[in-house]
Formats: structure tokens, sequence, C-alpha cells
């Protein structure tokens, strides 16, 4: 029966090994449109349970259908859901899309949410995501019973890849990074930012330092309007980044990722930017081609942390990473085994739900219909230790089927 159910369970994947970032990004939905997109999809082609996961570099949409999935059936469910999607682009997506079904599809969900079908592998964020875009679909009525047993399996599994290997420990992104070097310098949670750049990556950035503590930050950026974003986001103060020069408030640590084409950070600008200061300074230059003169390291006592850096100890980390993936495909093996009698067992109980309520009726029967003269002749205390007898009786009865089947289930299925 297990198998059965299973073998309707269908995953359609647009990941970052098949389409460009940007690509994908044609395929997100909001959340807060999800319900109205998604369950007149459901509705209109009778599928039992629907699950949509959207992140950065991933788009995937898991179902139960007892029909055919084939191209056909591809095309009219993406246009069901993007309407407005260009033909070629639709086209694209359903000839380039990767499609899982049974066993197979619960093997992805865990490689998904074990992170080692990331872009970067040991990347934790993504157990989050998976585990909200479950919580979110199941609050909207998309989910049922098959969908519910399968997340909480790949939760489970993921989160034991991540405590039983060293799949994650070594950070690789370049904000993590980034991050490291500041605490292995030990900068201090009052420290003065400067940041240079309000694009993505020193947003990230921001966000990261303001969620480990720091709380001083000027941004400036060439448009004022997303510097005041970024600093209201932090809680700091924004500038124009032509102003730079007329800032006069000090700095420790400088976070700069600018767009230009040349060095933003010129030595008689940095000078400026000291007022005097001689101590040492922290220079995290994150741009390409970096913004960070090199004179200036040579002038004064800087720590500079460049892109270069970053990336060579994220080639290294990554390595590190790799050599357990041999460990991680053993937890993911013993999940999949394991799956089979989760899905099992809960077969067993769905397919004896009844059995309480028959017991119960067999119960009422005998209390109210057949054995009613006799039980009504007996004296209080005597009726009073019959119900006790029946009820032990009845509790027994409903336990004992259900244990033993499990029973079977784990020992010989």
């Amino acid at each position: 029966m297990a198998k059965e159910v299973l073998k309707y369970l269908h995953t359609i994947a647009f990941t970052h090994r098949n389409f460009e970032v940007t690509k994908i990004g044609l395929l997100h939905v909001p959340l807060d449109e999800q319900y109205t997109r998604l369950n007149p999809v459901k509705q209109d082609f009778k599928l039992e349970e629907l699950l949509m996961l959207s992140t950065c570099n991933r788009v995937e949409f898991s179902f139960v259908y007892n029909g055919t999935v084939d191209t056909e059936f591809m095309h009219q469910f993406l246009r069901a859901i993007y309407p407005s999607l260009g033909e070629e682009d639709l086209t694209s997506f359903v000839i380039k899309l990767e499609h899982y079904q049974g066993m197979n599809a619960v093997d992805h969900s865990m490689s998904v949410a074990s992170s080692i079908d990331s872009m970067i592998i040991g990347e934790r964020e993504i157990i989050t995501q998976v585990r909200q875009a479950y919580e979110h679909c199941a609050s909207i009525g998309l989910t049922g019973d098959l969908l519910r047993i399968i997340n909480r399996h790949v939760v489970e599994t993921a989160k034991k890849v991540y405590t039983r290997t060293s799949i994650s420990t070594k950070p690789v992104s370049v904000v993590s990074l980034a991050y490291h070097q500041l605490k292995r310098l030990q900068i201090p949670l009052d420290a003065r930012f400067l940041i240079i750049g309000a694009g993505v990556t020193n947003t990230t950035m921001g966000r990261f330092l303001k969620k480990h503590g720091f709380k001083n930050f000027a941004v400036f950026n060439r448009t004022l309007e997303k510097a005041r974003l970024l600093a209201n986001e932090l809680g700091g103060l924004a500038y124009p980044l032509q102003e730079l020069n007329l800032y006069r408030d000090g700095f420790d640590v400088i976070i700069s990722c600018t767009g230009a084409d040349h060095h933003v950070i010129t030595p008689a600008l940095y000078e400026q930017l000291l007022q005097g200061d001689q101590r040492p300074k922290t220079v995290i230059d994150i741009a390409i081609p970096q913004d960070l003169d090199p004179e200036i390291i040579a002038k004064h006592p800087v720590k500079h942390i460049s892109v270069s850096l970053l990336q060579q100890i994220s080639h290294e980390n990554l390595q590190e990473r790799s050599k357990e993936l041999a460990h991680v495909e053993l937890i993911l093996n013993k999940a999949h085994k394991e799956f089979e009698q989760v899905l099992q067992v809960r077969y067993v109980e769905l397919a004896m739900r009844a059995v309480p309520e028959e017991i119960k009726r067999i119960k009422a029967d005998a209390v109210n219909e057949i054995f009613k003269d006799e039980i009504n002749s007996l004296d209080a205390q005597s009726r009073e230790v019959l119900e006790k007898v029946l009820g032990y009786v009845e509790k027994k009865y409903i336990a004992g089927p259900m244990k033993l089947a499990k029973e079977i289930l784990v020992n010989h299925g």
C-alpha cells in the first residue's frame, strides 16, 4: 500500500544546474500570492497535495497526482501557474526541468535539505527554507498526510547530516568568511563601520554584522535612497558616496563593494578619513576590481581582507566539505531505508483507524443490548468492577494489534 501511494509522488525542479539564476527568478511566487495562484492549480489538475519550494537558486514543486506526468502535463501545469510567462521561456523550462518520482523524489528532497544539491555545499540556510516552505503550504491547505510525513523525515535527516558530519563547519560564502576574519581579529562590537556600496553583498554583510551584535554603521552609496534603505535596516546613518571625503566621524573597519572600475578609496581620501588616527584599521574589500588603492596598504597599518583572499579560503573550505560527502551519503542511504518503514507504519495506522471505533461499538452493543438485563441485575459494586474490566480489555484490544503490526513491519518489512 505504501509503495503504491508513493508512486504518485512527483517533484519537478528548476535549479542552478540547468538555469541561470535570473531565469529561475521568473518562477518565484511571493508567499502572499501562493494560495491564489496554486490552489486553483491543485483543484483544476486534481492534485491531492501540492508544495512549492522557492530559494534564490531553485524553484521546486512536489505534488501527489494519480495521472500521467509527461511533457504535455508539465507545459499545462506551468502555464496555469505562470500565465504571463513567454512561450519561449516556458518551453525552455519544460525541456530542461528535472523530474523525480516516487522514492527518487524523497531522496532528492533529502539531498536538497542536506545541502549536497546546493550551489554551495554545506550552506545550512536550505534546511530552514525547506521547513518554512512546507509550513506555509500546509497553512494554506495545499499539503496533506504524505507530504507531511516526507517533510518531517527530510528535516530530521538533514539535521543528522549537519550534526554528525563537518559539511557545514567551514564557511565558504564571502559574507561568512569576511565575518570570521573579523572575529579572528577580535574586532569589538562597538567598532565604527564604514560601508561603501549598498548592493546585495554589502546588504547581506551588514545584516550579518548586525545579527552578531555590531551596531555602529555609516552607509555610503551613489544613490542616497539605497544607502538610506540599508542604513535604516542597520540603525545607522546614510550618505551619498560623493560626500565620503567630507566624513569626519572616524572609522575602525571599512567594508567596500562597489561596481566602480577604479580605486574608490584613494590614498588622499584614506588620509582624510583617518583624521590623523594612526591606529591599525581593517579594510574588507570585496569589489572586483578592488576599491582600495594598494598604495594605502604600503603606507598605513591596514589589515586588508581582499576578495582574492576570501576566494582562496573558500576554495580550501569547499575541498574540506567535499571530503564529508561520503559520510553524508551513508546517512542518506540509511534514511532512505528508514523512510520506507516510516511510510509502511503510517499506512498501517491509517488502515487500522477504524479498529478503536469498532471495538467501542462492540462494547456498547454488549452492555446496552445483548447483556443489558444481566448487567442491570448486578449490584453497583459488581457493575463498577465490570466497567473496569471492559475498559481494560478495550484499551488492550486497541493497542495490541497496532503494536503487533508495527513490530512485524520493523522485523520483517
